[in-house]
């Protein structure tokens, strides 16, 4: 039995769900003579396999209201946790399963809404209610444009995880600048100068484009869009307009960047087993358990307000009290790589600090070929390592490995041939993801603050 390409197993084969992310549901028969089954819930997760489990074992008083009607769990798995949010909510919104709904009303899903104002320009916020709407089938089923979508206004929803989704649209925004209130200001607002706005004197045409991109990818058609953006950009490029394809190049990187690797959905902190560490251990050719990890990151604009991060997990949890931020001192130069090699130079001249077991830097080859050359200039060149008493093998014995997101690898240091991420234990997987993100986001916490101070000037 397949419902929407979900997988299906019998509520006996829990074992056999995959510890990925995806969407999960879960039926039961229909009544006697009916034949067939019913999806009574839906619901996303990071592991489906824990978090199904999670349902039988450690019920919830709402999980009590249906977990005994439970005949037949289906899976479907998902290449991101946004692409599982949008696919929960566009499930929900076709088969309305009764306990998704039971506790639910309309005040307590979140829709996207896009209006428009007086001008006919489209802004957009997260509501829980959307107007003149009733949760019911007939809504979605029956006519489902009837209240919302027309010329002026779409509602996009239910999402049931409100952070959730405003942590999507906060992403999505770096590729897609909305306004989210009626009017602008005739001035530039802070989110202008950042980027995420299209100001008060946009390209009307250029945002109307970009607002329904917003809301195709919204409703799960990601490919579509990004099948637009590279037709787009191939006419640009056979119009000589090159610029305006660089911008094209750069919007389709931007959003592939964050609807593969962007961390959304509620999840504890990630630990990892002993045994994994051995196995993690094995896989980067190092002769002793792993204990303290460090990721780096760099984030700038054009070279400008250039800024480093360094983030530990110690035990495979984050240890906030080690974290360090680097101001870069170099020229203001969009040069990634020679910012990565100077921050990761002056963080090991720092031996008063605790070196790593492993250093993982966001990047490919060549951002791991500059972290290895800063390791062997520090074990050889640094006075204050020589002063400090420092043994440089403990720097020598440091593991530099590299992830290069676009293609899902994991580079390491020694190995000619990346590591395929989807290869490793989930767990490992799910570690090394956190790293980065976590490292990634510190760097663009300290650049925002850095290009506030600028703007204030």
């Amino acid at each position: 039995m397949v419902v929407d390409k979900f997988k299906i197993l019998l509520k006996s084969e829990l074992e056999k769900l995959p510890k990925t992310t995806g969407v999960y549901l879960l039926a039961s028969p229909k009544p006697a003579g009916g034949g067939g089954f019913d999806v009574i819930y839906i619901g996303k997760a990071i592991n489906i396999q824990n978090r199904v489990k999670n349902h039988f074992n450690q019920p919830s008083y709402r999980d009590n209201l249906f977990i005994d009607k439970v005949a037949k769990i289906g899976f479907f798995e998902t290449s991101s946790e946004i692409e599982a949010l949008i696919l929960e909510a566009n499930l929900i919104k076709k088969y309305q399963p009764k306990f998704n709904v039971v506790w639910r009303d309309d005040k307590n899903y979140f829709w996207v809404a896009v209006l428009q104002n007086e001008n006919r320009v489209p802004y957009v916020f997260v509501t829980h209610q959307p107007k003149n709407f009733q949760f019911s089938k007939s809504n979605f089923q029956s006519n489902p444009k009837s209240q919302f979508s027309n010329s002026k206004n779409n509602y996009v929803g239910p999402f049931v995880e409100g952070v959730a989704l405003k942590k999507t649209l906060r992403f999505l925004r770096k590729a897609f600048p909305y306004y989210t209130a009626r009017r602008h200001s005739k001035n530039k607002c802070t989110y202008c100068h950042l980027g995420l706005c299209p100001g008060p004197s946009p390209d009307l045409k250029e945002y109307k484009k970009n607002i329904k991109k917003l809301i195709l990818i919204l409703k799960g058609k990601r490919n579509t869009v990004l099948n637009l953006l590279k037709k787009e950009m191939k006419q640009f490029s056979k119009e000589n307009k090159f610029e305006e394809a660089g911008r094209i190049r750069d919007k389709i990187s931007a959003l592939q960047q964050v609807m593969s690797h962007t961390h959304v959905i509620n999840n504890p902190k990630v630990g990892v087993r002993p045994d994994l560490t051995r196995i993690l251990s094995e896989i980067l050719r190092i002769n002793k358990n792993i204990h303290r990890i460090e990721c780096y990151d760099v984030s700038n604009i054009q070279g400008k307000q250039a800024t480093g991060s360094m983030v530990v997990f110690v035990g495979g949890k984050p240890d906030k009290s080690q974290y360090r931020k680097f101001r870069i001192r170099m020229k203001n130069e969009p040069n990634d790589i020679a910012m990565l090699k100077e921050t990761i130079t002056r963080r090991l001249s720092h031996a008063e600090w605790d070196y790593p077991d492993v250093m993982l830097i966001d990047g490919g080859r060549a951002q791991l070929n500059a972290a290895i050359n800063s390791k062997s200039e520090a074990r050889f060149n640094s006075a204050e390592l020589q002063r400090s008493g420092s043994n440089p093998k403990q720097i020598q014995n440091i593991k530099i490995i590299s992830i290069a997101k676009r293609n899902k690898e994991l580079f390491v240091e020694g190995k000619n041939k990346p590591v395929l991420l989807k290869t490793l234990p989930r767990e490992i997987y799910n570690l090394i993801l956190q790293l980065d993100d976590e490292a990634h986001r510190f760097a663009i916490a300290y650049h925002k603050k850095l290009r506030k101070k600028e703007l204030l000037k």
